[in-house]
Formats: C-alpha cells, structure tokens, sequence
C-alpha cells in the first residue's frame, strides 16, 4: 500500500467531523444539508492535496475550513463600506446614507402591518401618495405631487402620460447620457414620445423652441445638465423664459432637475443649485427630480406640479408599475419632514452633513488616524496626510470642488503592480476600505468618514504581507 493511500485513510469521516466544534456550529447556523455540503468540499479539497504529498490535516482544521467556506457563502455582496473615495454621492456605493429618523421609520414600517392605502377616518381604501402629498406640496409650493421609484421613471411616466405619440421638444445641449449609458433619447422612445431636438450643442434660443411648438407638441422638456458643463460661446433657455411661451402656446413645460434640492445649499457653503421652490416659481407645469441625491433620501423619483396633470399621470396603468413600497415611503416621509427644521438640517441629515463639514475637522482627523493607520500597515508602505477635493456626485454640482484631507498610503516598492495589490488589500478587509487612486498612492478621502474607531479597528485585519512589502506574494 502506497504512503499516499494510507494518509487517505485517515482522514476523518464527514459524520465525525460534524461532531467536532466547528462542525456542531456549522450545522446550528447554517443547517445540517448545508454543513454536510461544505464537509464534503473541504475532504475533498484534502484529498487532492494529500495525494500531491502534502501533509494530512487536522480534523478540527478540516472542520474549522467547512465553517469558513460556508461563512463566506453566506456573505451578501451587498455589503457595508467605509465610501472614502471623495465622492459624498457615489452611485455605486448607494447615494445618500439616510438620517436616523428615516431608518427608524423605514424599520417600523417593516415590522408592522401599516395604513399605506387605508384611510383611517373613513375606514375606505385610501392612496398611498397621500403619506407624501402633503409635505411635497408644503416643501415646493406645488399644486399637487406624486412619487414613483426613481427620476428616471418620474420623466419616462411624464412623457408617456403627457406625450405618447406626440412630439416631445428639448435641446440638443440637453440631450444628455447619465450613468450606465442611459440616455435622455431613450427615455423619450420608450415612452412613446417622438423627439425633436432645437438649437445646437452648444447655443439654443428661445425662437427655436418657438418654432418647434406646433399642434403635435406634447411637452417641452427642460434638462438638467447633471453630470457635465459646456463653457464658452454658449446659449439656453431659462425655463422662467420657456414657462412664459408655453403658457401662451397651451403646451406643457416639464423642467427636469434631476437631482433636485429643497433647500438652497449656499447657506451651507456650497454653490447654489436651483431649487425645488424656484422651479415651481418660474412657472413650469411639471418638476421632477430624485430622492436620494442631494434631498439625503432612498431612492424616488418625484413629480410635482399642476393638479390637473398630475391627476392625468396618476390615473396612468404605468404609474402601478413605478410606485414605491410601505418601506420606502416612510423612510421619504420621515426625510422629507426634516427639512421643516432648515437650521438642524445639517446635523441631522447625513449627506447634507458631510458635504458642509468643516476642513479643520477632516483634517484633524487625518492627523490622528495617521500614526494608527501607518502601524497598522507596517513600514512596507508610507503614509502622509494630504490635501485634497471632494465632489458631491450624482450629477450634482459637477464643477463644484469641495476642500478637504486624507490620507495618502504609497508602497516604498512595487510601483503600480504594488498599488494595485495595496487598493484590493484594502476591499478585502471586514469592512471594505474604497479610495481614489491620485498621484502614486492610495488617497483616503476623509469627509465620508464618521466612525473614527471603527475604521482604526478594521484595519486589524489587514494583510501582513503588506507591512513587510510583499506585494508580489499576496498576487
């Protein structure tokens, strides 16, 4: 008999192995089919190895292996992340962190049947959008208001309720691409709309949309340049001039916001952004704009506007498919009222809190996590404090920089290769670490950053091949 078979021999049965400790915990957690499973991977995992010559192992090593494989099958993707990439509304990191008051709404409503389409003074079937009416109205000083689950659906429910088989006018500077090769253009096909574009790139006049307005006209479309500007010799609309021509001509103006704020953000110290209230007052017909960008929300899509198109948009078979749930709606409520206290409004609405934080305090916190952050990673790797710009996202503001610090981690050897290791060391911690790379290092933007001590603590996890500069190992 060969020295391989006899190793073979003795390694432990799947039923023993589940009664050792690990094994007894695999199954309480996760279920005996499950446990079974994962024993049977690891043993033959072992197998292979054994008959490669490697050294028999333990039994409550194997079993310890079983448990691992299946925590790490059970880890969502969808996990939490320190968001230190600079960027205060990152889309792929989820947008607004919401206020406490609107998870302890949101967590209520999960935890009990609610009144969502049931009014309580009269006992009859009641509407959903009425939890939010109200206050959007009060915010805006619109007519009416309702609310579906993102913008995107609030200008495709607009277009389609408003200009299904007519003519939807914008202008080409208008005709923008947000994230993930979504495009303006195809919002307007999939509603049903047929597009007409006015003026140029980069100069559209009023007589342009002048002429475009005809007796096929179902909307004009004012729209938010979000995520881009065009300088130099240029021309647009105002959509107070717009409101003005399509008051006279009958068609309807829709100003698209996009992401859309209720406050204005120069008393925060940011550049002003048009609000919600001065787009009302300009005079356009229909409003939409976003919940979770720089209203501090989950995600919706709101229209607020004239009471008579709103009612149109709502009696839309559409507007079933595009509502919100219980959950959502009370975490919007909840948002929404804090925005009747403006002068708490920073301290108690996250994003509005990290995009007017002081300079002084991020960088005082950048010069206590310093010497924590470089023992952590030993001397394989320098880290400075830095100074360095942060943008709010979302298409908000995109030439708008906000100061700020952080810090800069930079491999002594290894160049790009060793940068690359360094930023997936990093997303492989409990708690993912995201940066920005800039200049040759690793930048730890600081603004996002509110638990100090966690972020310390996680970094115990790190890889200690870092500290010794082996990047080329941890490939």
């Amino acid at each position: 008999m060969s020295d391989a078979i006899a190793r073979l021999r003795k390694l432990p049965s799947v039923d023993q192995l589940l009664q050792t400790e690990a094994g007894a915990a695999a199954v309480d957690r996760f279920g005996r089919p499950g446990a079974t499973a994962a024993i049977r991977s690891v043993l033959a995992e072992a197998r292979l190895a054994v008959r490669e010559g490697q050294m028999l192992p333990k039994t409550d090593a194997l079993a310890v292996a079983a448990l691992e494989l299946l925590e790490i099958g059970e880890r969502s993707p969808l996990r939490q992340v320190f968001n230190l990439t600079g960027t205060v509304l990152h889309t792929n990191l989820g947008r607004a962190v919401l206020a406490e008051a609107a998870i302890e709404a949101a967590t209520a409503a999960m935890q009990a049947a609610v009144a969502l389409e049931y009014d309580l003074d009269t006992g009859k079937r009641g509407e959903r959008d009425d939890h939010l009416r109200g206050l959007l109205c009060e915010l805006t000083g619109a007519e009416d208001a309702t609310v579906v689950n993102n913008n995107a659906a609030a200008v495709l429910l607009v277009l389609n309720s408003l200009a299904a088989g007519k003519e939807a006018i914008v202008s080409r500077g208008e005709l923008i691409e947000i994230g993930g090769a979504f495009r303006m253009p195809d919002i307007m096909a999939g509603a049903g709309a047929r597009l007409i574009e006015v003026g140029t790139t980069n100069r559209t006049h009023l007589k342009d949309y002048v002429g475009a307005i005809g007796p096929q006209t179902g909307v004009v479309l004012k729209v938010h340049p979000s995520n881009y500007r065009i300088e130099g010799f240029v021309a647009e609309v105002s959509a107070r001039e717009l409101a003005e021509v399509c008051r006279v001509t009958g068609a309807p103006l829709v100003n698209d916001l996009g992401s859309g704020t209720l406050i204005d953000l120069r008393r925060f110290g940011l550049a002003h952004e048009p609000t919600v209230w001065e787009a009302v007052a300009d005079g356009a017909d229909l409003i939409t704009f976003s919940g979770d960008k720089l209203l501090g929300g989950p995600q919706a899509g709101f229209i607020v506007g004239r009471k008579n198109l709103i009612k149109t948009i709502n009696q839309n078979p559409m507007k079933r498919a595009l509502r919100v749930d219980k959950i959502r709606l009370a975490a919007l409520e909840a948002t929404l009222k804090l925005y009747r206290d403006p002068d708490r409004l920073a301290e108690r609405l996250p994003t509005l809190r990290h995009l007017a934080r002081p300079l002084e305090e991020i960088a005082a916190m950048a010069q206590r996590l310093a010497p924590a952050v470089q023992k952590a990673l030993g001397e394989g790797l320098m880290t400075s404090c830095a100074e360095c710009a942060s943008q709010i996202g979302s298409g908000a503001l995109p030439l708008s920089s906000l100061p700020s610090a952080g810090l800069a981690l930079a491999p002594k050897k290894g160049g790009g290769r060793a940068l690359d290791q360094l930023t997936a060391a990093f997303r492989r911690l409990p708690i993912p670490v995201i940066g920005r790379i800039e200049n040759g290092a690793l930048l730890l933007d600081l603004r996002c950053l509110e638990d100090e001590a966690g972020f310390a603590a996680n970094l115990a996890s790190i890889d200690p091949a870092l500290g010794a500069g082996g990047f080329d190992e941890m490939a």
